[in-house]
């Protein structure tokens, strides 16, 4: 529940169009709903700017259903990260997708779209985390374009798509490997940018923590760097940036 739904239901109140009894009724699970091993925040959104998300992995797949299902039933939206296609099938909510590749499940989103992020991957083998971050920042209400596979080993294509850089309010760069692609980008443009370093390379990438030192070390002022693999955590980020002033 977000500010603009209370409003709704303030008003609806006032004008006599909702009884005092089902205004209360929509607010009947703040702070927290318990569900005995898991309490849904149906109201994080107003303290954090960001709605609570399942995080499917390390859970049973009938608690990452139990907990979407009264996130759903609540604010009419849901997104599970990190979840299955069997989570998927035992879920059955009508217009919910799953993105195989990203391991995310969608239903509903924010139903506007505002600002632009342009989500970036340095190798195909980063899309995953890239499509993580995408869609996080989608379903949160930011409008986001892609370039995928533009990586420091043909800077060529860096320089072709110069154009989207400069029509972002917000980019996301992810990358594994050395991580060297948030720097060259950060070093061709003045928007906001976050890195987001993968686990995605050869043995001395030690999981993504070259990676990650690569981007923390960045000769370029001005990057935030997210955890390995998080693009979760980048598309919350980008987003927050994308709508401040909007």
């Amino acid at each position: 529940m977000d500010r603009h739904v209370i409003e709704q239901l303030l008003v609806a109140f006032k004008d006599g169009r909702s009884t005092l009894d089902e205004t209360l009724n929509r607010f009947r699970h703040l702070p927290y709903e318990d569900i005995g091993f898991a309490r849904i925040d149906h109201h994080r959104q107003l303290v954090s700017g960001i709605t609570e998300v399942v995080y499917g992995q390390g859970k049973g797949v009938d608690e990452v259903i139990a907990i979407a299902r009264r996130l759903y039933d609540n604010s009419g939206r849901v997104l599970i990260t990190r979840t299955s296609e069997e989570v998927f099938s035992g879920l059955a909510i009508e217009g919910a997708r799953f993105y195989p590749q990203s391991r995310i499940i969608m239903a509903g989103g924010s139903p506007q779209t505002k600002g632009h992020i342009l989500v970036v991957s340095a190798g195909t083998s980063d899309i995953a985390v890239a499509e993580e971050a995408e869609l996080t920042a989608t379903f949160l209400g930011s409008a986001c374009g892609t370039v995928f596979d533009i990586g420091v080993a043909g800077l060529h294509r860096v320089i072709s798509n110069m154009k989207l850089f400069d029509e972002a309010r917000v980019i996301v760069v992810v990358a594994g490997m050395e991580g060297a692609l948030p720097s060259v980008i950060g070093g061709l443009t003045s928007k906001p940018l976050v890195a987001v370093p993968t686990s995605q390379g050869y043995g001395t990438n030690l999981g993504g923590l070259t990676a990650l030192f690569a981007m923390l070390n960045s000769c370029v002022p001005g990057i935030a760097v997210v955890n390995i693999d998080n693009g979760f955590g980048a598309g919350c980020l980008a987003h927050k940036i994308n709508i401040t002033g909007l």
